[in-house]
């Protein structure tokens, strides 16, 4: 009985919260919402990849089903359920999320009106090209490997990387005191930005701007705010406005791009609605007329209608106008920080060294 009160400590609810709520927000922080610098990824994107690429689900192979995929993340590398997993495999396939998608799934991967992806038994997966990029030359000993979470196998502490994929594909995530919102990137234009900084180490921030002049979201649009992306660009804060592209007919408004993340079947409802509620007189028709071609929204007005006026109302009403804030917070490290840009494309240069350096050797 001694040796029992013995083992029995005396503890205040305020030490042990603080300790088990200081562990949890370290492992979210670190391993799970925010992306690494040198590649670009959260744990989970990069436990697909690898899991893909070790499962020779590639490009040039046959399409394999999700639900293999999901199973063989989970299995080997990820301790988290399902659903997250599948959840990150259609996110990294749609073409309007990700500037450059890294799998490539045949049948229902969801849409821009916010349908979602059937589930991962109806639908094939695999990695698109662009993926392979990324794992080259991982089986060099490039990168760090790590035990997986039940020390059977070994995973990938962060991916070889042969582009910049933080600015190219961006990021958001909110974890335990943090949040990180990157926006995509033009990937040429940060081919050429990451060669001028190699060239010329030294160089300031208006240099790297001749070569990425601001984000290239993949469903387009306007942005507003060069102030912002400046801004954004030396501190990794900055605020933007992202503006549909609109065209005006003859008594018609023709939106043929909308805001990055914005739900476009809302959008379109959202405009009915006022014209329903006839907050501005004008509106004859909202229409949806999207299809395989590209998007378009066309609004039908009346003879006598002022189009300019009822577009700038709908500019301000309505998610055709959408402000965009940066928050470039990623691990370097294994620490959180909010860098600039020039910080992250040092980041990547100094990982490419290391990757370089490494497969040398190797061979």
């Amino acid at each position: 009985m001694e040796d029992i009160i013995k083992r029995i400590y005396d503890y205040s609810l305020e030490e042990i919260m603080g300790e088990r709520f200081g562990k949890y927000s370290k492992y979210i922080i670190q391993d799970r919402a925010i992306p690494d610098v040198r590649d670009g990824l959260k744990p989970v994107q990069r436990r697909i990849l690898f899991s893909m690429y070790k499962e020779k689900n590639t490009y040039d192979k046959p399409y394999k089903k999700s639900a293999r995929a999901v199973g063989d993340v989970m299995g080997k590398y990820h301790p988290h359920g399902d659903s997250s997993i599948y959840d990150a495999i259609v996110r990294m396939s749609q073409s309007w999320k990700m500037r450059e998608p890294f799998v490539d799934m045949q049948g229902n991967n969801g849409s821009i009106d916010g349908d979602s992806a059937a589930a991962s038994r109806y639908t094939e997966t695999r990695l698109s090209k662009i993926a392979g990029a990324m794992l080259k030359d991982i089986d060099k000993d490039t990168v760090v490997m790590a035990p997986n979470y039940d020390d059977t196998l070994l995973e990938p502490t962060v991916l070889p990387a042969k582009f910049p994929n933080l600015l190219v594909n961006g990021t958001t995530g909110i974890s335990a005191g943090y949040a990180t919102n990157i926006p995509p990137h033009n990937l040429g234009e940060v081919i050429d930005a990451t060669i001028y900084r190699i060239e010329h180490p030294d160089c300031e921030l208006d240099k790297i701007m001749k070569y990425i002049k601001g984000p290239d979201f993949p469903t387009g649009a306007i942005i507003e705010g060069i102030d912002g992306i400046k801004s954004a660009y030396k501190t990794g804060r900055g605020k933007i406005i992202i503006k549909s592209r609109a065209t005006i007919e003859k008594n018609k408004i023709i939106i043929s791009e909308i805001p990055y993340e914005v739900n476009k079947a809302q959008l379109v409802k959202k405009i009915d609605e006022i014209r329903i509620d006839k907050k501005i007189d004008g509106i004859i028709e909202v229409r949806d007329e999207s299809d395989k071609e590209g998007l378009q929204i066309a609004i039908d007005l009346k003879k006598d209608a002022n189009s300019e006026h009822i577009l700038n109302y709908l500019y301000k009403n309505t998610d055709l106008q959408v402000s965009y804030n940066f928050n470039m917070v990623v691990i370097e490290k294994r620490r959180p920080k909010l860098l600039g840009i020039i910080p992250i494309l040092d980041a990547y240069i100094t990982h490419q060294r290391e990757v370089i350096f490494k497969r040398t050797t190797f061979d």
